[in-house]
């Protein structure tokens, strides 16, 4: 990977648009459903799933192409990046989105601070959030073991079903969450809400991590 710079730059870009693209297409869906929020949904989902596929493809070279705080935090825990990096990481990830939104709201003429009153909480949804974060860390560390040319494609599949099978539609990110707080359209969370879905993310991502660090030790490939 390249200078520290220019990861952090890969950071923040990527996240900045993967956040315009969630919540871009999230008003362009609602827009064009006529009120059907099915229809929005998937048009918000092929979205998500195809632009994860693109950003990591363009970045990974270069950041790893995280754009994510748990996905980092996993790493940290791996000693695969250092404490001083992992800061930066997230700090870029978290303005990185909330600048992906605000573009988005300037693409689409919306006021572009704003916040979300959309009501996404319980234990349920805390529940999908640890769920959906085991399973995005663990689609990651898995298939970079085995197939790391494929974790583009993995990761992207990952969170179009994601946003189906589970009950919160898979947030999966705390960057993300934070910066669905700060748009009151179709991907908003009430900003109070946050909290409980960050925490669920990152218990999500360790929980993954141990339980992957186990299932594929370090001498697996000589088994």
């Amino acid at each position: 990977m390249l200078d520290r710079p220019r990861r952090l730059a890969a950071e923040a870009l990527g996240t900045a648009f993967l956040l315009a693209t969630v919540v871009g297409s999230g008003i362009m869906g609602e827009t064009l459903a006529g009120g059907n929020v099915a229809i929005a949904l998937l048009g918000n989902t092929i979205a998500t799933g195809a632009i994860l596929v693109v950003l990591i493809l363009m970045f990974g070279p270069i950041s790893g192409a995280h754009f994510n705080p748990a996905v980092t935090v996993a790493f940290l825990i791996r000693r695969e990046i250092s404490l001083a990096d992992s800061i930066l990481y997230i700090i870029v990830q978290v303005v990185g989105g909330i600048l992906g939104v605000w573009a988005a709201h300037a693409m689409f003429a919306q006021e572009i601070l704003q916040a979300s009153i959309n009501l996404r909480t319980g234990p349920p949804q805390w529940f999908a959030e640890l769920v959906a974060t085991f399973g995005l860390v663990s689609t990651i560390l898995a298939v970079l073991r085995w197939r790391p040319e494929a974790v583009p494609f993995a990761v992207g599949l990952y969170i179009t079903a994601g946003y189906w099978f589970t009950a919160s539609t898979s947030f999966a990110n705390p960057a993300v969450t934070v910066a669905r707080s700060f748009t009151d359209t179709f991907s908003g969370i009430l900003p109070a809400h946050a909290p409980g879905f960050i925490l669920a993310q990152f218990v999500g991502a360790a929980l993954a991590t141990g339980v992957f660090a186990w299932l594929l030790p370090e001498d697996a490939d000589s088994d």
